[in-house]
């Protein structure tokens, strides 16, 4: 019977404020896994870089969870970009601090911890299971930056890997495509946080009001979605646009705008539309999901797109860009509207479609809201999950059972 569990997420530490630097969907996926799993007995280490130097070495969470954090040579905060060359320090610190002969599985998240997975998997014989978040592949086609260290890694770490966990079909065919049948591949879907599920339904009256959460980086395509409401405002709106997330230092406190110089041209002139509000709580977005006319998520790329979920499940329809999972998790004319990635006219199409018609803008929420309920319920994705950790650790030879 698996018992006790090891999460390694290299950079996602899942107790850091989401919002911020290297903290998204991958941190919040992390934390609402352990603690569902926790909730069906099962003891949860997670491992993580020590970014914050500020926070403990071992901090417990949920019933039966910890976070456990890896100094690696280098405490504080490390651009995942550069903290491959940590994996080796990161590896050994993992062995002095931990019994890892005593874990019955191991679920690593992202590729470079797909890595240190691998690697114990070799030395101990503990099943793996693999749940990429990212894929570079689908980076590199919308980026058109190519990083071949981490496309041979990934290839390495999907075909290797006992069992790797998709969040929804679209991901899974392009594993598929890229890393060949020898994956073994289960679509598992992304849950949401109760306090989504349990934010009160709000009339949505008065001005048309959107909102958007995430880091402020150039493929969640913030620059998109700010100039998408340019051209939306021209039409003569008086609706306002609400941005959550990005680092505390992304936002000047003086004046309540972003401090990135591309950013604040783009808000130039419409700043009485705009608002930057900073990283928030799970129960503060859900109220700010709540009462929005829609939630725009208009990335590069997602393999899932984790905001997407959650303002459905608050009742808000999604205005997201038609590709990677987003493609799955929003119905297109019945949970939200797909607009083309990076196509500010069209998405400022999108904003004035909802905004007009509001009999449309409250049934496409109300779809939404059901859909959620039915799919992004974390107690099921939990008990899938286990059910695979159960026939992983009980079978003699992993690597070939199928989907």
């Amino acid at each position: 019977m698996c018992k006790k569990v090891l999460f390694i997420s290299d950079h996602g530490d899942p107790l850091a404020k989401l919002g911020g630097k290297q903290s998204g969907g991958q941190n919040n996926y992390v934390k609402q896994l352990a603690c569902a799993l926790a909730e069906r007995g099962l003891e949860v280490d997670v491992v993580t870089h020590w970014s914050d130097e500020e926070s403990p070495r071992i901090e417990a969470f949920g019933d039966s969870c910890r976070v456990i954090r890896i100094a690696a040579g280098h405490k504080g905060y490390v651009p995942k970009t550069e903290m491959v060359h940590l994996l080796p320090a990161f590896q050994r610190e993992m062995k002095a601090v931990l019994p890892l002969g005593d874990y019955d599985v191991i679920h690593s998240h992202y590729w470079m911890s797909g890595l240190l997975g691998l690697a114990l998997k070799q030395e101990y014989g503990i099943p793996l299971i693999h749940t990429s978040h990212s894929l570079g592949v689908a980076k590199a086609k919308a980026t058109g930056n190519r990083e071949e260290e981490r496309l041979e890694a990934e290839r390495r770490i999907l075909a290797s890997a006992d069992r790797v966990i998709a969040t929804t079909p679209t991901e899974k065919e392009m594993i598929l495509e890229f890393a060949g049948d020898r994956a073994s591949i289960t679509v598992v879907s992304i849950g949401v946080d109760e306090a989504f599920e349990q934010a009160p339904a709000v009339k949505k009256t008065g001005k048309p009001l959107f909102a958007y959460a995430g880091r402020f980086e150039k493929t969640k395509g913030i620059l998109t979605l700010l100039r998408g409401f340019r051209l939306f405002l021209r039409h003569g709106s008086d609706a306002r646009l609400i941005l959550a997330g990005g680092a505390p230092e992304d936002i000047d406190p003086k004046s309540g705008l972003p401090t990135q110089s591309k950013l604040r041209r783009a808000v130039d002139g419409i700043e009485e539309h705009v608002t930057f509000l900073g990283p928030l709580s799970q129960d503060e977005l859900a109220a700010l999901f709540s009462k929005a006319t829609a939630v725009a998520v208009p990335s590069y790329y997602e393999s899932f797109g984790m905001v997407a979920a959650e303002a459905q499940a608050c009742g808000t329809p999604v205005i997201a860009s038609e590709v990677g999972g987003l493609q799955d998790v929003v119905q297109d004319g019945r949970t939200g509207l797909l607009v083309s990635s990076r196509n500010p006219a069209e998405l400022s199409r999108a904003f004035r479609k909802l905004a007009e018609n509001k009999e449309l803008a409250d049934r496409l929420g109300r779809q939404a809201s059901a859909r959620a309920k039915s799919l992004f319920s974390w107690p099921s994705i939990a008990e899938t999950i286990h059910e695979i950790y159960e026939v992983l650790h009980g079978a003699e030879d992993p690597a070939f059972i199928g989907d």
